[in-house]
């Protein structure tokens, strides 16, 4: 396997340690790799306890990497979000609030999954973007 290949595999690893993680927390999973013109979602769930709906942006990272999850999300890349996050409210006309989350998963590209390191970051935006 390539190294390219091998990072795209374990970045899928990746989101599906993700997914059942919020499913674990009790949301529902609605989408995944939902993609539009103007971005894509890793996946799209709904936190039944605070009735939101949220995005979950996965970022796998391999330990020893200079960058962490959660700093390798620029304006770019969260005004991509964003956008993107409308266009699915809109069409599956979600009409309650709605908040952009981070999974970061951080491992060894050796080490077996139950080694992995999950960490969650509720509401990227920290408000700033009107969702």
């Amino acid at each position: 396997m390539t190294p390219a290949a091998r990072h795209l595999e374990l970045g899928r690893r990746a989101e599906d340690l993700a997914a059942a993680y919020v499913e674990k927390l009790g949301w529902q999973v609605l989408s995944r790799n939902f993609s539009c013109k103007l971005g894509e979602l890793d996946i799209v769930a709904v936190d039944k306890e605070e009735r939101e709906l949220v995005v979950v942006e996965v970022r796998y990272r391999t330990y020893g990497e200079m960058q962490a999850p959660a700093d390798s999300i620029g304006p770019k890349k969260l005004r991509a979000l964003v956008n993107a996050g409308r266009v699915y409210v809109d069409d599956i006309a979600w009409t309650g609030p709605w908040r952009i989350d981070l999974v970061g998963v951080t491992a060894s590209s050796r080490a077996p999954e139950r080694q992995w390191r999950l960490e969650h970051i509720k509401d990227i935006t920290g408000g700033a973007y009107p969702v």
